[in-house]
């Protein structure tokens, strides 16, 4: 028992230096710039400690970031009244503005639109009045959603947040209301 643990914490620390290793390399390299080679020197780990835990360096950025927004998420899901969930969003954006930006710099930010939608996707599915929509037509709209939520929010943050959050949000909410009613019709 005593090796299974000592085994997990040193794949865990592993994972944990690739990880902050590849952030300070994105730092100033763009993701499909990144040698494994050289992340795993800057890591000081063995290019198989790296596929052990990954096929890809964009694995690892999943790695890492897919709890911290499961985690944000996880909260608009429990904590957030129906009518107010799509302004918790917000939250994720505000916390992952930097690293939006650097995403969408650096060339990964095809890790966090991924994480963002499968999180979105959660958050719609539990929506009361989600199950008055045919099977189909809810896998669509959700991913529709999704994507627009996501998009919306990005030229937001690119264009130096010059509308307000109340624009945002009414905009938001009228897509999602419209959209929603057209299909429960």
């Amino acid at each position: 028992m005593a090796a299974t643990k000592h085994a997990q914490s040193i794949k865990n620390d592993s994972k944990n230096y690739l990880a902050t290793a590849l952030l300070e390399q994105l730092q100033t390299t763009n993701l499909e710039d990144i040698k494994i080679s050289k992340l795993v020197t800057r890591a000081g780990v063995s290019r198989m400690a790296f596929y052990r835990n990954f096929e890809t360096v964009g694995d690892v950025l999943h790695d890492y970031f897919e709890p911290k927004i499961r985690q944000l998420f996880d909260d608009v899901i429990q904590q957030t009244p129906t009518d107010d969930k799509m302004v918790a969003v917000d939250r994720f954006f505000a916390e992952f503005e930097a690293t939006m930006i650097l995403s969408i710099e650096r060339h990964f930010e095809f890790v966090i639109r991924q994480i963002f939608f499968d999180n979105m996707q959660r958050l719609y599915r539990q929506l009361p009045a989600i199950e008055a929509i045919p099977e189909v037509e809810r896998r669509y709209w959700v991913g529709f959603m999704s994507a627009g939520v996501y998009n919306i929010w990005r030229e937001w943050l690119l264009h130096d947040k010059q509308d307000s959050l109340d624009e945002i949000h009414t905009l938001l909410a009228t897509l999602q209301t419209t959209t929603f009613n057209a299909l429960k019709q």
